[in-house]
């Protein structure tokens, strides 16, 4: 169960519909996570680290990230962040 993080073309995320996706916004902040389904996010704004039992993942603006089912995580944000996202 690994978070994959990787930089789509903003040509793809249009078609993919990422622009269409709901907003969430989240402060300076830690707080801890459990993914009950699959979540595919696309970062407006911010910088985040997530931490799970594996692995240490850092990412930020611009940056598309995707949670695995059933990963269970902290999340720290660093900077504010404002992201696109989908369950599912």
């Amino acid at each position: 169960v690994k978070i994959t993080v990787q930089s789509i073309n903003q040509n793809k995320l249009g078609s993919m519909g990422v622009f269409n996706w709901a907003i969430w916004e989240c402060e300076e902040s830690k707080f801890s996570w459990f993914y009950h389904e699959k979540e595919s996010c696309y970062l407006l704004e911010g910088e985040v680290q997530v931490i799970t039992d594996f692995e240490t993942v850092s990412f930020c603006k611009g940056d598309f990230v995707v949670f695995p089912k059933g990963l269970s995580c902290s999340w720290k944000v660093l900077k504010p962040v404002r992201k696109h996202y989908t369950m599912g």
